[in-house]
């Protein structure tokens, strides 16, 4: 190996540095006398888009849909953290970062960034941020002496798919991942929008509900299958669920995210209760369904609960894990697909988001979408998840800048309608 890093940090590329951040791990080190100059992880590539953009893939440019004379520079997300350096029709993204809630992973996005800005001769004149405010790389942006562009999480998903493929809009967006920040303070994530490069509208997604102790709740799935079970009015299985709903009282904020009705069904299933990384119990559900054939059950999309109450019933009556798993993506793809012949136009669909890595999801969406007679944009240059936004971000804040050349410093709004 050519480097190492613990999960979801910066790779060590200096031996002193590997030697003391992995030394618990590694039983040994083989070094060389020829120093490594400059950090950058592998790629990762699945089926025809990217999961991780990096080696290989960068500093090469990709377009933009709409030309900027003045640099932006877009501080992505949290998890699986990029920037992106924009200027004239040209968009550069940097390598994967790790997720930027840490030390290390901070110190490399600003190594990173004034490297990207040193190579192309550029300074930040407009910085581009996602809306959460405990996000590193939004602190980041509010403490530059640049003009800012505030952009919705989903919203910088849906641009970034729509400006890969050269589009500016407007167009439907289905964008299903496990966390962004909404307008209204809530987390989102089981979006569909009407959007173009500039603005959008939310028009509807999944009820919202309590996340059990919060982040926790994302550690352990077991928690948001509790939480549906309860609003479905089914029995809740697990044994620690009343001394848990205790935290409904004081640590459950509110999430319509796709990534955690996924990991409440995982949850359900028995596939599995806690994670060791981000996705697991998504990923594990996936490999469950497999090509299995099931058809969807009668959910209009919306209701979570409703959803979870189908799957439990059909537990309990004994059908098998496989085909209750199929069936449950085979709901959700179906539901998505009349959400959107119900908003009728535009007659152009965006899937984005962390949850359309999953291929059996993808495939069966854009199927279903296409014999509705709907065009269909997916991801082919950018990854989905987040390591896409901040090349999203770069085209919302370009586009925003042509219509409006001189914006007003500050965040700005990301709703229209």
């Amino acid at each position: 190996m050519t480097s190492g890093n613990r999960s979801d940090e910066p790779i060590a590329y200096e031996d002193d540095e590997a030697r003391e951040r992995l030394g618990a791990i590694a039983d040994a080190f083989l070094a060389h006398d020829r120093p490594i100059h400059r950090r950058c992880e592998d790629s990762v590539v699945r089926a025809e888009f990217p999961i991780r953009r990096s080696r290989g893939y960068v500093p090469g440019a990709i377009p933009l849909p709409v030309s900027t004379s003045r640099t932006i520079v877009a501080a992505g997300a949290e998890l699986k953290s990029t920037f992106c350096v924009a200027r004239g029709a040209q968009a550069f993204i940097s390598p994967h970062l790790g997720d930027l809630d840490s030390e290390l992973a901070y110190r490399a996005f600003q190594t990173d960034l004034e490297l990207y800005l040193a190579m192309l001769g550029a300074r930040a004149e407009i910085v581009a941020h996602d809306l959460h405010p405990e996000y590193l790389a939004t602190k980041w942006a509010l403490e530059q002496d640049a003009e800012l562009v505030g952009v919705q999480h989903h919203h910088a998903h849906a641009a970034a798919c729509l400006a890969e493929h050269g589009e500016t809009g407007p167009a439907l967006a289905l964008v299903f991942d496990g966390t962004g920040y909404g307008t209204d303070g809530t987390l989102w994530g089981g979006e569909l929008l009407r959007c173009d490069l500039a603005s959008f509208e939310r028009l509807v997604h999944l009820d919202p509900v309590p996340l059990p102790g919060g982040e926790a709740a994302i550690r352990e799935p077991w928690r948001v299958a509790a939480s549906y079970l309860e609003l479905a009015g089914r029995p809740v299985p697990f044994e620690r669920w009343e001394l848990v709903r205790h935290a409904l009282k004081v640590n459950a904020p509110l999430s319509s995210g796709m990534g955690r009705l996924f990991d409440a069904v995982a949850a359900l299933l028995g596939v599995r209760e806690s994670v060791a990384y981000e996705g697991q119990a998504a990923i594990e559900l996936e490999q469950l369904a497999g090509e299995v054939s099931a058809n969807p059950y009668p959910w209009r999309f919306g209701a979570g609960a409703e959803l979870v109450a189908a799957v439990h019933d059909d537990l309990a009556a004994g059908r098998s894990r496989a085909e209750i798993a199929a069936a449950f993506h085979e709901t959700v793809a179906a539901a998505a697909a009349v959400a959107c012949a119900e908003a009728a136009s535009p007659r152009k669909v965006v899937l984005s988001g962390g949850s359309f890595q999953n291929l059996r999801l993808l495939g069966s969406t854009r199927s279903r979408l296409e014999d509705l007679g709907f065009a269909v944009l997916t991801h082919r240059l950018v990854p989905p998840n987040d390591g896409g936004i901040s090349y999203g971000q770069a085209a919302v804040a370009a586009t925003r800048l042509s219509i409006a050349p001189v914006p007003v410093a500050g965040r700005s709004s990301s709703t229209c309608g």
